[in-house]
């Protein structure tokens, strides 16, 4: 039986939700969905510039943790961006 998962700490709240390649519609698109604290590592990280360490301490989380998090943002939205498909903020 796995651990049960320990809440994080998410202070960022995104105004837009969908993110798809222009000129084609949504409907015609498969989807990657992007978890909220996936989000929240990728602005830490990256917006913020926050090491992996700080950011981890301001989300609750381990710093392996906070990596994984960071490591299943980055391939999907690679995913998306390298075969068309839109990103939906879940």
């Amino acid at each position: 039986m796995p651990r049960p998962k320990i809440k994080r700490r998410l202070r960022f709240n995104p105004q837009v939700l969908y993110f798809k390649p222009r000129g084609v519609p949504l409907s015609q698109l498969d989807e990657v969905c992007l978890q909220k604290d996936e989000l929240e590592a990728l602005k830490l990280h990256d917006v913020d510039l926050l090491d992996q360490s700080q950011a981890a301490q301001m989300m609750k989380v381990s710093q392996p943790t906070f990596g994984r998090i960071l490591d299943k943002a980055y391939k999907k939205i690679a995913l998306a961006i390298t075969q068309g498909k839109a990103i939906k903020i879940d």
